[in-house]
């Protein structure tokens, strides 16, 4: 097959081939052939996405596997693939419309639906949702002019030249035609992932339920079924929230490896201040801490424990009296400790000796706040777990001289993105010579920059493909977004640069009215 390899930062490649059929081809012979190192493998409309660790396989190892993968002339083995039969109650707010915009009759639109066999091509847009294509689905159906700023869990729709089922209430512009009760996203079961790249599905009509109004309601809650997600929260715990500012989380290193079944990697977004302030109470860097942002953050202490503060800079204060951050501190039972409004930096990481505890989702404690998976987002009450004493103990000296984070003007490296060649030579030059300014419109999963508009060379609709933390996507308005942690793991507007990974602890620490300046990246 013709494929063109194409760069995604420094960690990613993406392998682009002429059609979906081809991406479902060289998904299965690089699953079958998956060498050690390979983070994630995720198809998309037109492209297959290899994230490595270049610790264990790099890139240059990948982009040979890659095209080894595609002129393999070998038959594919018969892949070992599930197939799942999906109950659909058909009757959704846009059957009868749809139907008479294909030009054939409800009844006629419902049996093409369920006679139809269904492959997941990829997953996206929201943790389990599956992009479902058929030899035997025939139509093209247009989206809506306008999304749905609510589509409830279970909604079964249409788009182009897929079907999926949504496994939450997220906003949506596909055209509704039925629901279902099937578990399509369940975090705490072996395969979350119900609809995951490759099953077959087959669909059948599904009488109403008695309780399907109360099925629906419990549903639109999140993700289901109930999961464990909220039992690091509990009324027995160590740690009891007076108020959490802003925004306080849960957060470790993130979960990776999952990008296929549309789950972010999330976790804190400045890793190494996170790092550290484990390291300063003798817990292992993967602990989960509290991600506090901008500050403004409460909380007592019900028995004796340790803790440490790093990333940004604002005051801390513990029964009153004013701490240094970057140490350890003695937190008694019963005080209040403090961290007021940051002076310099976005996000500050409170740790305590023994980390946060609570069941894990896909590996991880991490909130990821556009999915909803993971603890819920600290509320006034909230009463965290600590672990087990760690057996290390806490560091006598300081582990370095630490100062404030730089926050008016950074200095963030760039490596080459998939779709440079979407913009004029002139858009390409003004990303590196212009200076940004960070917006308002900044969180945990994405910043959008102010600055000259970058002019498209290419017009046109992208393909969904897949997205990782630190890149550039630029839509019609011309003026980028940097995707972070928690942003989805596929997206239709084009790519121009990827920040390198160590730039994403420097963006973390970017206040609305920050600087940006960018640079090329060295080649690695």
């Amino acid at each position: 097959m013709s494929t063109r390899i194409l760069p995604l930062g420094q960690r990613a490649l993406l392998a682009e081939v002429p059609d979906l059929a081809d991406v479902l081809a060289l998904h299965a012979r690089l699953e079958a052939s998956r060498p050690a190192g390979v983070i994630d493998l995720v198809p998309a409309a037109r492209t297959v996405m290899v994230r490595v660790d270049p610790r264990v396989l790099l890139l240059s190892a990948a982009r040979a596997w890659i095209e080894a993968a595609s002129t393999d002339a070998a038959p594919l083995l018969a892949a070992d693939t599930r197939e799942v039969e999906i109950g659909v109650r058909y009757g959704g707010a846009d059957l009868a419309e749809t139907a008479l915009l294909l030009g054939v009759s409800v009844d006629e639109l419902v049996a093409r639906h369920t006679a139809a066999r269904w492959t997941v091509a990829f997953t996206g847009f929201a943790p389990g949702f599956g992009y479902l294509v058929s030899p035997d689905w025939p139509f093209d159906v247009p989206r809506l002019a306008a999304p749905r700023t609510r589509v409830p869990a279970g909604a079964v729709g249409l788009a182009g030249e897929f079907t999926g089922a949504y496994p939450r209430a997220t906003p949506g512009g596909w055209r509704l035609i039925g629901t279902t009760d099937a578990a399509l996203f369940d975090p705490d079961a072996a395969s979350p992932a119900l609809l995951a790249p490759g099953t077959r599905v087959r669909f059948r009509p599904a009488r109403p339920r008695p309780d399907a109004e109360t099925t629906s309601a419990r549903r639109d809650h999140g993700v289901h079924p109930p999961s464990r997600r909220a039992e690091v929260v509990s009324r027995s715990g160590v740690i009891e929230v007076v108020e959490p500012g802003l925004l306080a989380t849960v957060q470790d290193l993130g979960r990776g490896g999952a990008a296929a079944l549309g789950v972010a990697r999330s976790g804190a977004l400045d890793r190494g201040s996170a790092r550290t302030a484990n390291r300063l109470i003798g817990n292992p860097e993967s602990a989960a801490v509290i991600e506090v942002t901008m500050g403004g953050f409460r909380a007592v202490a019900r028995r004796d424990l340790w803790f440490a503060v790093a990333g940004a800079w604002g005051p801390i204060r513990l029964a009153g009296h004013e701490l240094d951050p970057y140490e350890a501190h003695a937190w008694p039972a019963g005080e209040e400790l403090h961290l007021d409004w940051f002076a310099h930096g976005a996000r500050g990481y409170l740790a305590v000796r023994g980390g946060i505890r609570g069941p894990k989702v896909l590996g991880s404690h991490a909130t990821d706040v556009l999915s909803g998976l993971g603890p819920p987002r600290l509320d006034a009450g909230a009463v965290l777990e600590v672990g087990a004493t760690p057996d290390a103990p806490i560091p006598v000296a300081d582990l370095a001289p630490w100062g404030a984070p730089h926050d008016d003007e950074l200095e963030i490296e760039l490596a080459p993105g998939p779709r440079a060649e979407w913009f004029t030579a002139s858009a390409r030059d003004a990303l590196f010579e212009a200076v940004w300014t960070v917006t308002n419109d900044a969180d945990r999963v994405g910043m959008r920059l102010d600055g000259p508009e970058l002019q498209r060379e290419r017009a046109g609709e992208l393909p969904s493909e897949a997205m990782v933390a630190g890149a550039l996507q630029v839509p019609p308005s011309g003026r980028p977004t940097i995707l972070l942690a928690d942003g989805p793991v596929t997206g239709g507007y084009p790519v121009i640069a990827v920040a390198t990974d160590a730039a994403l602890d420097l963006l973390a620490q970017a206040r609305p009215g920050t600087r940006i300046r960018f640079r090329h990246a060295r080649p690695v």
